[in-house]
């Protein structure tokens, strides 16, 4: 049982920290990759009727669903490197891995839910006054959001490194250590002692 608990924790917890934002980040591709938009039709005179609803609950749960899975692949990746040598190096190169697999399909995704959303992510044609998104709009914010946020992971994971470097030449260079703190007293409480 002792072996499944790494002697570090430190990677898993960078391991941790990095996983919020590819979460985000996955979140915003797979809703790009698999949202569609609810649509019913029926026959109204000599044409065919339609109207645009929401995603399905099922849809909206898949996201999530799909959405922590990179996440909790870096967090994996972090628990494994954890029993090895150079396992914060390792974990930061697995972030960066997990943030750019992310952007690979990630064009063709946006192309795909702009033609699944005909009147756009708000449901409403585009000369009506109402609609308050073009066709395309979010999907090409949410492919930009996608894109700062793997931006971000991969700067954090380089800054993770580099400080890890640092602090790893200084204790072979044998750096000032930092002098240990004095003893605490412990004081129980009551009267002060006094002399006879």
């Amino acid at each position: 049982m002792r072996r499944l608990i790494p002697a570090s924790k430190a990677p898993l917890g960078l391991a941790g920290f990095l996983a919020l934002p590819i979460f985000f980040a996955s979140l915003m591709a797979v809703t790009l990759a698999i949202e569609k938009a609810r649509v019913v039709e029926w026959t109204r005179g000599k044409g065919i009727a339609r109207v645009w609803h929401e995603p399905t609950g099922s849809t909206e749960a898949k996201i999530w669903l799909l959405a922590l899975v990179p996440p909790l692949l870096l967090v994996a990746a972090g628990w494994v490197a954890a029993h090895f040598p150079y396992a914060l190096y390792v974990t930061c190169a697995a972030a960066i891995i997990d943030a750019l697999a992310l952007t690979i399909r990630l064009h063709r995704w946006e192309l795909h839910h702009t033609a699944r959303f005909a009147y756009g992510e708000d449901l409403l044609a585009d000369q009506t006054t109402s609609s308050s998104l073009q066709r395309g709009e979010w999907e090409h914010d949410a492919a930009q959001t996608v894109w700062s946020l793997v931006h971000y992971t991969i700067g954090l994971s380089l800054a993770a490194a580099l400080i890890a470097t640092y602090l790893t030449v200084r204790r072979r260079r044998g750096g000032p250590v930092a002098p240990p703190p004095p003893p605490l007293e412990l004081v129980t409480g009551g009267a002060p002692p006094t002399s006879a």
